[in-house]
């Protein structure tokens, strides 16, 4: 066991100019304290999880926001080495966030009797509650999300004075406090119930898998498939980001991580920086879309939605492959134009001595991937999935100090009855196992090493978890603006009016009101908002719930690559040396994809294979999911070569724009388009056939990487 993937202090510096947290906890008394509340912070979780403890829901979520607040204060000034007074500040405001969770588990019953008509000590606590998630808020993820969320406070308390049709009936400040302090509508709202279940156990079973080196694992196998292949550098890097997506949902942690090996990679290979951190950029992104993490936005979207966790896996499967392609195919026209060719094979990895060495760690991802789509809910998933890693990673230490092969095999058989017997015993013969090989653990130092990775992978599991849990808390006071004003339909409205005359253009505006909030919030709360004021009224408008879902979420995501912010681009800039702005630039490219992609599935849902459109009811739902991924995948072909500007051979300006008019005919998908759009696309092909011919007397020399 090892921790391979850890960046080095490099990579911990570039991250922490986007990520206060990044870092280890500080090797300080105090740093120890923090330590020892983030490990106590992670076993809550899994004990509720695994129902050992089992408070009710109300608890949890309170709980669950004390353990957050509690930790951010402290951690932020400690980990940047803040003056006494700072600290003394910081642990205060500790101290009402755990003063916030006693009060509401004390009062829980009497709070549940008097609710809507709050006492005055009830007030003064859920202002203090709303004040300390604010504060947390702004002090961890910058004033962005904390001024949007303060602006729906506003208008809960004087939205009453505003002129029609943007003035509500007037509310009481004790009926607002009450509202979003206490019950689940604001900050304890469907937000936190999914970030204190789904999202922290999947959090904790990322920090195991990258514990024990599963960063190396894929990093070895994307080499080994592609690294000799034209642009072989990119396409590992696209590899390695996807299958780190199904992991992990945080695009920039993804960036440094990955991007740490891969950008340097690209660039001893010949791209250009600016290039290479837009690829990493744009394949780290794209893990939030690919299941089953991602991003963690799939675990609220289905509790919003009503519905089974493995429909939307389902609506995201294709787009989320079909995104990952055209960003293979970009670097590979990249690649072409430059005359960059595969690495050496005598200096790649062997993908089969990988798994050989790695194989066990591919089993928990399997499992959870096999219970998600067998219709287990994702809190069952997780806990099992987490519980499957713990036995296999303990296990192993175990293993490794048996005297033979023969035992060893009878070791694991045993340990695989035990995982099985969970299925029939429940959760305690898991228990008992974890127990037994804590303790053989204990007794002995390779296996002392191994309970140190564990205990630290809980301790940076809930590290991890605080910006994600601290959004989800501060984006319940807009949930609760919309369920106790009805704001959401305003806005709805006048999407519901452009869509009377254009539905592209109501696309259009919901698109760019994603991109503007993803400038300054995380993913997570730029999708509830969205989704919250946009999802019903293009429902409305006739586009499946989930593709409208689906739709602000892709655009949430393409938020964090598009100017002037572009986190994940700027979280790259060092890494590649080059300005976060041109990366930002290059990874619209690669993605380009991703903004074609989201038009396309509303105008033909079949392509996140949900029933409806124009396309199901004339062709049938099969040949209609048929032909609209191969006109996606046409489309998207089509593009690539517009965008790079070449195809074989470097293309004119009017050879990209006919590519350009072909790919977007298929994207507008109004009647004759699709037949221009084919008819243009095949006579780019005929061009290009033609100049590839007339140049094959004279290719260009081929530069070969000397990484």
């Amino acid at each position: 066991m090892h921790d391979s993937n850890r960046p080095g202090d490099g990579a911990a510096a570039d991250l922490s100019k986007h990520d206060a947290l990044a870092g280890a906890f500080p090797k300080t008394p105090e740093g120890r304290l923090l330590f020892a509340i983030a490990f106590l912070f992670s076993t809550f979780q899994i004990a509720t999880a695994a129902h050992l403890l089992d408070p009710p829901s109300q608890l949890l979520r309170a709980i669950h926001v004390g353990f957050v607040t509690v930790l951010i204060f402290p951690l932020l000034t400690a980990m940047a080495r803040r003056s006494g007074l700072v600290r003394g500040v910081a642990w205060s405001l500790s101290a009402l966030g755990a003063a916030v969770a006693f009060y509401q588990c004390y009062e829980y019953a009497d709070l549940i009797v008097r609710a809507g008509d709050p006492l005055p000590r009830d007030i003064v606590a859920g202002v203090v509650a709303i004040g300390i998630v604010f504060a947390a808020a702004w002090a961890l993820m910058g004033p962005a999300l904390p001024i949007i969320s303060g602006v729906f406070l506003a208008y809960c308390l004087f939205g009453e004075y505003l002129p029609a049709p943007l003035d509500h009936r007037g509310y009481d400040f004790s009926q607002v406090i009450d509202h979003m302090a206490y019950g689940t509508e604001g900050i304890y709202g469907i937000p936190t119930l999914v970030s204190s279940s789904y999202i922290f156990l999947f959090i904790l079973f990322g920090a195991f898998l990258e514990k024990a080196g599963m960063i190396q694992l894929f990093n070895d196998v994307s080499l080994s498939l592609v690294g000799a292949r034209r642009g072989g550098a990119a396409k590992v890097s696209i590899i390695s980001s996807a299958l780190m997506g199904t992991i992990s949902g945080s695009g920039v942690a993804n960036v440094v991580t990955t991007g740490q090996f891969t950008i340097p990679l690209m660039k001893r290979f010949g791209y250009r920086a600016a290039f290479a951190g837009g690829v990493e950029a744009t394949a780290s992104m794209g893990g939030q879309i690919m299941p089953p993490v991602m991003g963690a936005v799939a675990f609220i979207m289905a509790e919003t939605l009503g519905v089974e966790y493995h429909e939307v896996v389902k609506a995201a499967l294709i787009p989320a492959i079909l995104y990952f392609a055209s960003a293979f195919w970009m670097v590979h026209l990249e690649a072409g134009k430059r005359g960059l060719l595969g690495l050496p094979k005598n200096e790649l990895p062997s993908a089969r001595a990988a798994i050989a060495k790695g194989w066990y760690l591919i089993l928990p991802l399997a499992a959870l991937v096999w219970l998600l789509f067998s219709g287990y809910t994702p809190l069952f998933a997780g806990t099992v999935g987490l519980g499957f890693t713990l036995l296999l990673i303990l296990g192993s230490s175990i293993a490794l100090g048996l005297p033979s092969t023969a035992i060893r095999v009878i070791f694991w058989i045993g340990l695989g009855l035990v995982a099985a017997a969970f299925f029939r015993f429940g959760i305690e013969v898991v228990v008992i196992a974890l127990a037994i090989l804590i303790l053989a653990n204990a007794i002995w130092k390779g296996g002392r090493e191994t309970l140190a990775i564990c205990r630290d992978a809980l301790a940076d599991g809930a590290k991890t978890a605080l910006p994600v849990a601290i959004a989800c808390a501060l984006v319940g006071i807009i949930i609760g603006t919309m369920t106790l004003t009805g704001a959401a339909n305003t806005f709805g409205q006048f999407i519901v009016s452009v869509g009377g005359k254009s539905l592209f253009l109501s696309l259009l505006l919901t698109m760019v009101t994603c991109l503007v909030l993803g400038m300054g919030i995380p993913t997570i709360p730029n999708y509830i908002i969205t989704s919250s004021i946009a999802g019903p009224a293009l429902l409305e408008l006739g586009v499946p719930l989930i593709v409208s879902h689906m739709f602000v979420f892709y655009f949430g995501i393409l938020a964090d690559l598009t100017p002037p912010v572009a986190l994940a681009c700027f979280a790259a800039a060092p890494i590649a040396r080059e300005s976060g702005l041109k990366i930002s630039l290059e990874a619209i490219k690669v993605a380009a994809a991703g903004f074609v992609i989201p038009f396309m599935a509303v105008y033909s849902p079949a392509l996140m294979l949900q029933d409806g459109g124009p396309l199901a009811a004339s062709l049938g739902y099969p040949v209609a999911v048929a032909y609209i991924v191969f006109k996606t995948g046409f489309a998207i072909g089509l593009w690539g070569p517009a965008v790079i500007g070449f195809a074989a051979v470097r293309l004119t300006l009017l050879e990209r724009a006919l590519a350009t008019a072909a790919s977007f005919s298929m994207l507008a998908a109004l009647p004759m388009t699709d037949e221009i759009g084919f008819a243009l696309g095949a006579f780019f092909a005929l061009v290009i056939w033609r100049k590839t011919r007339a140049a094959k007397a004279n290719p260009p020399a081929p530069k070969r990487s000397t990484a």
